[in-house]
């Protein structure tokens, strides 16, 4: 059976945030046609991930909609799957790629980015350091794409805050692209930051859904290479197993 794909967000109080990611997960849907998809959350949003989860039939693949690893890709979204599907196969997190930076990249030029323009790429930010080292592999990115240096900062936990990073002396207009999914709490407090101009958020796009196909297609190849060690293993195993046998039987003793 062909797996399902199961996107799974972390769930917001905004109506706007839930319609992006509706939208993005019927955009997901025309990339391929015919192939399962299903969207659940882990908190706040409709449908439960778990009750998503307990739902399908046959082979699952989770692609978690997160920027970055964290609390939520780490503990949370493990937690509910070992609980409900513990079969299911799980990808990475969509960020860092390419394929984000050139969303980011197209967001900034709507907004009214400039030659000129300090960028600073804006996420919601983690306790987790390996969660904010993904966030400033995403500002690297961004950097080459732009030709210039390219700031991560947090809107909530990380360091610099956005207000920290727009506080520093300016000499240009600063920008902030905002490293998140949909309009939400933590675009708002981007908006309200006292920025020369903030991007919108990545949204409903064709590369964000492209990219959520690349990680579904990197887990099952993963998958499939650990499947094909695993066999080896066994029959390797197998095999020394009969050939022990053997040289310890007694009509073997006997010669």
């Amino acid at each position: 059976m062909t797996p399902t794909l199961v996107m799974a967000g972390h769930g917001a109080r905004s109506g706007d945030w839930e319609s992006v990611l509706s939208g993005l997960a019927a955009r997901v849907r025309r990339t391929r046609p015919g192939h399962p998809v299903r969207l659940g959350f882990l908190e706040l949003s409709a449908p439960p991930l778990a009750e998503v989860l307990a739902e399908v039939r046959g082979p699952v693949v989770v692609v978690p909609m997160l920027l970055a690893g964290g609390y939520h890709a780490h503990i949370d979204l493990p937690a509910v799957i070992s609980k409900v599907r513990p079969d299911a196969v799980v990808a990475g997190p969509l960020g860092p790629h390419p394929l984000l930076t050139g969303v980011l990249a197209r967001r900034l030029a709507a907004a009214g980015l400039c030659p000129g323009d300090a960028v600073v790429l804006g996420a919601a930010g983690s306790s987790d350091p390996a969660a904010l080292a993904d966030v400033r592999a995403a500002a690297r990115l961004l950097s080459v794409r732009l030709a210039r240096p390219v700031t991560a900062a947090f809107a909530s936990a990380g360091s610099p805050s956005v207000a920290e990073a727009l506080a520093r002396p300016r000499i240009t207009r600063v920008a902030v692209a905002s490293y998140l999914l949909a309009p939400g709490f933590f675009h708002t407090r981007l908006t309200e930051s006292g920025a020369d101009l903030v991007s919108a958020p990545l949204g409903v796009d064709d590369d964000l859904a492209a990219l959520v196909w690349h990680r579904y297609d990197e887990a099952l190849a993963r998958t499939r290479v650990q499947d094909r060690v695993s066999r080896s293993s066994r029959m390797m195993f197998s095999a020394l197993s009969s050939l022990d046998g053997s040289e310890s039987s007694p009509v073997n003793a006997s010669k």
